[in-house]
């Protein structure tokens, strides 16, 4: 929490998975809520929650759960709501991998009609689809969602994740009154648990890969931008400090000849640099009343 705080980093999306359910490694990320909420909340940051494509994910239980969040937690001062330009404050939500369900499942919960609609109820939010594919914007429209985002560190991988189409989605969510939140990374390297995955390796050429991903994310003029990853290190995605580690299976990569808190400070850099760029495109919108 001190490294996101000293970096300028608002808000940390925590993987979640329902009570009861486990990530691939064992673990009850629920159990792990309380504890990160009060330690964020010592160093002023939020917490938002990004859903994880659990068993047998749909809108019945998406609804259980998003009530589940938002009644235990809801109330703590580290849970992010984000101010939407009517001036409502709503709960949001990244749903990964949200194309594996159909939109129109999405739209029973997404859409004010409905038939388990969260709209305009104390549950409401914003809900962040993944987009990966271009034709994922139209999926995404017709579920009802606020909004999208592009998760992978990797240029030139998905459609979403190339920075070359970050205007024009930008552009189609102006469109249709959703958000854009380009994700930017570090670099990416994952062969050590994906052999076979070497042509999505990404440098990070000493920085120079994570500044092109946040400068692209800037010229988009993004609603919000979101990391690739804090922690992530079996992605190679990580920007928390690091230092030589080696065990019998495994090298984690340092930032040498750089200092251990090299993309913690780039981080801060862009972060400062994105605050005062996005109150000065946000001001040019307001145009005077006639």
């Amino acid at each position: 929490m001190k490294q996101m705080y000293s970096a300028s980093i608002g808000v940390l999306a925590l993987s979640w998975y329902p009570p009861g359910t486990n990530d691939e490694n064992g673990e009850n990320t629920d159990d792990l809520v309380p504890t990160i909420l009060d330690k964020a909340h010592k160093y002023n940051l939020k917490v938002t929650f990004h859903i994880e494509p659990y068993s047998n994910r749909d809108d019945q239980n998406m609804y259980k759960n998003v009530k589940y969040i938002i009644d235990k937690y809801g109330n703590h001062p580290a849970f992010y709501r984000y101010k939407t330009k009517t001036g409502s404050a709503l709960p949001m939500f990244y749903i990964y991998d949200s194309y594996i369900t159909k939109p129109e499942k999405w739209a029973n919960l997404l859409t004010i009609t409905g038939s388990r609609s969260i709209r305009n109820s104390p549950y409401d939010g914003l809900f962040i689809a993944l987009l990966v594919e271009s034709k994922h914007r139209y999926d995404i429209l017709q579920g009802g969602f606020d909004g999208i985002y592009t998760y992978f560190a990797t240029n030139g991988f998905t459609y979403g994740s190339s920075y070359e189409n970050w205007a024009r989605l930008k552009f189609f969510c102006d469109q249709f009154n959703l958000l854009f939140i380009p994700s930017v990374g570090p670099g990416y390297i994952d062969t050590s648990i994906r052999p076979w995955n070497a042509q999505n390796t990404r440098n990070r050429i000493s920085g120079k890969y994570y500044e092109t991903a946040l400068g692209a994310a800037l010229h988009a003029h993004p609603s919000v931008i979101s990391i690739t990853s804090f922690n992530e290190w079996h992605e190679g995605t990580q920007i928390e400090k690091a230092i030589p580690k080696r065990t019998s299976n495994t090298v984690y990569l340092d930032y040498r000849p750089h200092k251990p808190s090299l993309y913690l400070e780039l981080t801060r850099k862009w972060s400062e640099k994105y605050s005062k760029e996005r109150a000065t495109y946000e001001s040019d919108q307001k145009l005077p009343l006639s």
